[in-house]
């Protein structure tokens, strides 16, 4: 039997991003585009990591969108499905003993229970940008730091501040209000992360948090953030070098089942 390539892509509301799979197993190719649903990013992406790969998509057997914007991609995706499965298929594939995710998107929180790689439950605020990755994109603008330095330069504070508002609009005035003070900045987003944490741990309580957990999303990136959501949560919190592309993995991979299948049922119907 021949090998078999697909490819999984996740639209979110910030970035686009795409994996390519040989077999269910090998990752062949990966992009990143920093744009989402609405903007030229996920075709930007399917090209990159195709150019990456050196296929074309005629080579490809299955595509699986997957995120905010996995709707707009009719006509190039074979099918779409919803990122809270994808995530939970892509977190299993590198965790296997995962039980629990927490991802952190650029307009939403999901907290999901899995088992053997399956979802079932989970608990989502999407109705508010706070402890998003927009609520970080925004604090970074009024701190005048770029938000890929928030970890770094949070890890270097030495007195605790607090930013007690979860909602986005009063926190912004409660950073401005601490710049005028003159506070120090690193106080200043260890407080934001601790304030991220803070919402994220009241979420996840809900449907309460079993071992091993996992964050994905692009804020997982974050250490500030991750290191944060473990004092809260008194739990280790796991994250892979992968983590922004664990929705666009699980979309690879239940394509991968998808294209299995048809290719089993074409051998089983070419030996009658």
């Amino acid at each position: 039997m021949h090998d078999i390539y697909t490819l999984g892509i996740d639209v979110g509301s910030t970035a686009s991003k795409c994996v390519i799979l040989k077999n269910g197993k090998e990752i062949t190719a990966k992009s990143l585009v920093d744009v989402g649903a609405g903007t030229t990013g996920p075709r930007r992406s399917i090209d990159n990591v195709l150019a990456k790969a050196e296929m074309e998509e005629g080579d490809l057997d299955y595509t699986l969108a997957t995120g905010y914007g996995r709707n707009s991609l009719m006509g190039l995706a074979d099918k779409q499905m919803s990122e809270l499965s994808c995530h939970a298929r892509g977190a299993f594939f590198l965790f296997p003993d995962v039980h629990t995710v927490i991802d952190i998107g650029g307009q939403d929180v999901k907290v999901m229970h899995i088992d053997n790689g399956a979802m079932t439950n989970f608990q989502m605020n999407d109705k508010c940008a706070a402890g998003t990755g927009r609520f970080l994109d925004v604090m970074a603008r009024v701190l005048e730091v770029k938000v890929n330095q928030l970890g770094e330069l949070g890890a270097q504070s030495q007195r605790r501040v607090e930013i007690s508002s979860t909602c986005t609009v009063f926190a912004e005035s409660e950073v401005i209000s601490q710049l005028a003070n003159a506070t120090n900045k690193n106080d200043i987003i260890a407080g934001i992360h601790r304030s991220v944490a803070h919402r994220v741990t009241g979420l996840a309580r809900r449907i309460g948090i079993k071992d091993d957990v996992v964050m994905t999303g692009g804020v997982a990136q974050n250490q500030g953030i991750v290191s944060a959501l473990q004092d809260e949560l008194g739990v280790e919190i796991h994250t892979s070098p992968l983590t922004q592309y664990t929705g666009a993995l699980g979309a690879a991979l239940f394509a991968y089942q998808i294209a299995k299948k048809r290719a089993d049922k074409a051998a089983k119907a070419a030996q009658k």
